[in-house]
């Protein structure tokens, strides 16, 4: 569990962290401040536009094999993005990492849960998603003093060691489970589909 929350706080981390170290960024890049955070706007971008096609197309992968690749992708990414000697390849290195983020999101819940018991199902989503408020409060704080320290560049490199060393994590200590029999994978298409959930609470309360 604590593995898979260690793959929450680098996903956070890697989104949140550019807001600090934006002066840097752009002065390194020769662009302006606010076109530097669009680093992070793009980020998100993938997280969102990735999410769901991804993993649909990857329901029948093993469940491992899909979130070491995630990780790999952070660390990819970082080192793309810390090396990257023009904007459009910065850019184009976070959105990557979105994509990469949209499918690790998508997956840790369902993770901890086929890890843990039935009755211990809560405490396991509880202990498994504790990485995000944890790098919501000190990713931006922290990526501008690593920035101070060692340099923006070198702080995505550090950024690529903390995911090769969840990746050994998850290599040691997490258990594998297969993906979904053919069967039993919604076709993406349907997934769009499916109206959102306060859309149905709305029309639920609307018949009462």
């Amino acid at each position: 569990m604590l593995a898979l929350a260690a793959g929450g706080f680098i996903t956070i981390m890697l989104e949140t962290m550019p807001a600090g170290i934006l002066p840097a960024i752009s002065g390194d890049l020769h662009i302006s401040e606010s076109a530097a955070g669009q680093t992070v706007t793009i980020f998100a971008i993938g997280s969102i536009v990735g999410a769901i096609p991804l993993i649909s197309a990857t329901m029948g992968w093993p469940r491992r094999r899909l979130l070491l690749l995630a990780l790999a992708g952070y660390a990819v990414t970082s080192v793309v993005t810390g090396l990257s000697g023009n904007f459009a390849l910065a850019l184009a290195a976070r959105f990557a990492a979105g994509l990469f983020a949209g499918v690790l999101w998508a997956i840790i819940a369902p993770y901890a849960r086929r890890m843990a018991a039935p009755h211990q199902q809560g405490k396991a989503l509880t202990i498994a998603l504790a990485g995000t408020p944890i790098a919501l409060a000190i990713g931006t704080p922290v990526g501008t003093l690593l920035a101070g320290l060692i340099g923006w560049r070198a702080t995505f490199a550090v950024m690529t060691l903390l995911a090769g060393l969840v990746i050994a994590w998850v290599l040691a200590a997490v258990p594998d489970f297969p993906g979904q029999a053919k069967r039993e994978r919604t076709p993406v298409g349907r997934v769009f589909a499916i109206p959102p959930a306060w859309f149905r609470s709305s029309s639920s309360s609307s018949c009462t």
